[in-house]
């Protein structure tokens, strides 16, 4: 059986992408960190969906040994895959001296290490004879250098410019694209942010259904990376001529005032 793999499964933007492949009728292996909620969303869908074939094992990204375990688990049952959708990531935001080293090792090995571990493990697991699908979400957030959001912006950064790099080395072989939405409001830390940022934060940001159903179509256009969003295409245009200092500035200024710890 070929599924769709999806992690941050149970979250906002990752149940989008569970929601919207499910009415499609597409086979879905699913994971996150609680296996609680992994099992009630597959309930949830079965109950209205009972033709859904649907797989699920949790999985601590952050963690080798895990994502290890996940992998036995779908050789256990004989899965292929024919698309990975990358969703998870961690969206500590503080200045980095307040970092405690357990926060800096799980951003860090959830936003990046995990997704160049699934993906691997994926490609293993693939046909990859064209019609493989690889889909990270990124974020407008690696764009540029972030003030007081620093290692975020960095991961982020890193996987988009990863995913740019596979694309070439598959070829042919694989659809390869990462997709870099502005916020989305899903949990109300989030919602209570974007309200903090009046207009522009109303403007630029999307529903995670938007969102998901956006990037489907771009990695199956084979894209190599899509802003998400017309106001987010907007900021990108007409803040490319600003120096960058000055950049970095603005978004110190604006940024320091929040803190928040994900997870």
């Amino acid at each position: 059986m070929n599924y769709t793999l999806i992690t941050g499964a149970c979250g906002g933007l990752g149940g989008a992408f569970v929601r919207l492949l499910a009415e499609r009728g597409e086979p879905l292996f699913l994971t996150g960190r609680e296996e609680s909620r992994l099992q009630k969303l597959a309930d949830t869908l079965l109950s209205e969906l009972p033709e859904l074939q649907i797989e699920y094992f949790p999985c601590d990204l952050a963690d080798e040994r895990s994502r290890g375990r996940f992998f036995a688990y779908a050789d256990s049952v004989k899965a292929r895959f024919s698309r990975l959708i990358y969703v998870a990531g961690a969206d500590v935001q503080k200045g980095f001296e307040k970092y405690t080293e357990e926060k800096l090792v799980m951003q860090t090995r959830v936003n990046f290490e995990g997704a160049v571990s699934f993906t691997r493990a994926v490609m293993g697991r693939s046909d990859l004879n064209g019609t493989t699908e690889f889909l990270a979400v990124g974020s407008v957030s690696g764009l540029y250098p972030m003030p007081y959001f620093a290692l975020y912006s960095a991961t982020k950064k890193a996987l988009w410019q990863f995913y740019a790099a596979l694309r070439v080395e598959l070829k042919g072989r694989a659809k390869v694209t990462c997709v870099l939405p502005g916020a989305i409001p899903t949990r109300q830390d989030v919602r209570k942010y974007i309200k903090k940022q009046g207009l522009w934060g109303k403007l630029a940001a999307l529903p995670p259904e938007k969102v998901a159903e956006k990037s489907l179509k771009a990695v199956q256009k084979n894209r190599r990376s899509v802003v998400v969003g017309f106001w987010n295409k907007m900021m990108r245009i007409s803040t490319a001529p600003i120096p960058l200092s000055l950049k970095m500035k603005f978004i110190a200024k604006k940024w320091q005032k929040t803190e928040k710890d994900a997870f």
